[in-house]
């Protein structure tokens, strides 16, 4: 191609812009080298190299970049500015593009749309009609009326009608890749990023769990009875949630004396003290506050801080104590204990919170006495003597002991002597008694006219246990205790029975006569 053949350059065509608003150009003769279509080596970019261009000069083999030399390329127009880099501008002033712009098809066609035209548009007058080709000699002299550009994008139009293979065959392309879209949008949707917690061991983690019970399980985690989970494990799941899990742990508690069995999720022993609600401030803890808590838990001793008052000496001392002992409240209340000394409450025993403490000063001594031991009495039946009457056999003898008591006295004030021991010095002595067991006579000869009742009714209304005022006399008849026994009584009189107190009334009558009865007396003729 001359200069004279070529188009006059215009700052209005931009090295980058479509061939087709450039303008049309002649067509260049055919280079005998052979061209690829989709590139191949060259000095020049895969889309764009300079032996695809139909500018019909010779080959430029040199390094890319450089601007194009007017030796190299002696019918470039002469007005066209210096310094364009080869690659760009030869093929887009002499030629057409051999490789369509994006919004055409591999084969060059354009979509009825992109073309401007709908399919069932007619062409408009001076168009090509279907079978006039583009490069038609004959079409060309349109060009000066516009009918050139008419004529391409009728062409354009046809070629799209004409291959509508490459669009059938998208169409399953497509619906594939929706599909496969669509799955990873879902697969996408399922997967959320937790936050787990574990005893304080935060991470975070990507799962497909629906709640938190799916996601512990997946974990591999195990939720005990006395282990707590937040949110509760069926809560459901979202990207962002926090789980927290905390194992509880088993912790044999003895607070101020007093020993049970609990369960704490606090992984401290300050913790597991907040926890159980226990004022720490001036207690004794067996453990350090910051000492950790295993799965497998711990003994912990609590004592906390307790007021106790201590009444000493005629002084109150009130003081603030975590002692587990009575006796160590008492001598942090700077009290000393001597001797025999105690308290109002064991030594031993744990002091409570407003409790009341009384030292005892004890001062003792001991005592020794010599005390008698009583004689037992043993009765044995004698069938020779009358019923009623006891015989002593032998004597009964007290014993003596040696019996060591202690004396004290507690804050000034004398006790009850307390026995300590006791030592025998002379056993004692059983008395034997011999008991009568042969029956009485009813009746004595000479008395039996006599009227007996009538002398009991004057003497004791009656009565066979009746006692004067002066205690001298008793019984039915008012015998005093000498006469009584010299008769063969026993014991009192008044204590024998109505039958016997008869008997020896009578056996009295025939010894002295109505004499003993000198008031009543006469009674026992009428």
């Amino acid at each position: 191609m001359s200069n004279a053949q070529s188009p006059q350059y215009s700052p209005q065509y931009s090295p980058y812009s479509p061939y087709e608003m450039r303008g049309p150009y002649p067509a260049s003769p055919p280079d005998p080298r052979p061209r690829p279509r989709h590139g191949g080596p060259g000095p020049g970019p895969e889309s764009h190299r300079a032996d695809t261009l139909q500018y019909g000069g010779p080959r430029y083999d040199g390094p890319r970049g450089l601007p194009y030399d007017r030796l190299a390329y002696p019918d470039l127009p002469a007005d066209l500015p210096a310094g364009i880099p080869y690659d760009v501008l030869p093929y887009a002033v002499y030629a057409r593009d051999t490789y369509p712009p994006a919004h055409e098809t591999r084969d060059g066609a354009l979509s009825a749309d992109e073309a401007g035209l709908q399919e069932d548009e007619e062409p408009q007058d001076g168009e090509p009609q279907d079978g006039e080709a583009e490069d038609d000699p004959e079409a060309l002299p349109r060009q000066e009326d516009g009918g050139r550009a008419r004529a391409r994008r009728a062409a354009r139009r046809r070629r799209t009608v004409e291959r509508p293979a490459p669009l059938r065959r998208l169409v399953p392309q497509a619906l594939v890749v929706a599909f496969l879209a669509g799955g990873t949008s879902a697969f996408v949707a399922k997967d959320k990023a937790i936050e787990l917690n574990v005893d304080g061991d935060p991470r975070t983690l990507h799962t497909f769990a629906d709640d938190v019970s799916e996601l512990l399980a997946g974990q591999n985690l195990d939720v005990g009875a006395h282990d707590v989970v937040a949110p509760a494990p069926g809560a459901p799941l979202a990207t962002g949630d926090e789980v927290a899990l905390h194992y509880g742990r088993p912790v044999r508690l003895t607070l101020d004396g007093q020993r049970r069995d609990v369960w704490t999720t606090a992984r401290t022993v300050e913790g597991a003290l907040r926890e159980f609600g226990v004022r720490s401030e001036g207690a004794y803890v067996s453990a350090e506050p910051t000492r950790p808590i295993g799965r497998a838990g711990l003994a912990l001793d609590v004592r906390t801080e307790r007021t106790v008052t201590v009444m000493a000496d005629g002084r109150a001392r009130r003081v603030r104590t975590n002692a587990a002992t009575v006796q160590e409240a008492v001598g942090q209340a700077g009290i000393t204990l001597e001797g025999q000394d105690t308290t109002s409450v064991p030594l031993e025993s744990f002091p409570r919170d407003g409790q009341t403490i009384t030292v005892l000063r004890i001062k003792g001594r001991k005592e020794i006495r010599e005390e008698p031991i009583p004689f037992e009495v043993e009765r044995q039946d004698d069938p020779s003597l009358f019923r009623g009457t006891e015989v002593v056999e032998y004597a009964g003898e007290p014993g003596v002991r040696r019996v060591t008591y202690s004396l004290r006295t507690v804050n000034g004030v004398k006790q009850k002597p307390r026995r300590l021991g006791a030592e025998m010095i002379r056993p004692p002595r059983t008395q034997v008694v011999k008991v009568g067991t042969k029956p009485l006579p009813t009746s004595v000869q000479g008395t039996e006219h006599l009227d007996w009742n009538g002398l009991a009714a004057c003497e004791s209304g009656g009565r066979v246990d009746a006692v004067d005022s002066s205690g001298t006399y008793g019984g039915l008849y008012q015998f005093d205790h000498r006469t009584w026994q010299s008769l063969g009584g026993q014991g009192r009189p008044q204590d024998a029975p109505a039958t016997e107190q008869t008997y020896r009334a009578k056996k009295l009558y025939l010894q002295r006569g109505a004499s003993p009865w000198p008031h009543c007396g006469a009674k026992l003729q009428e």
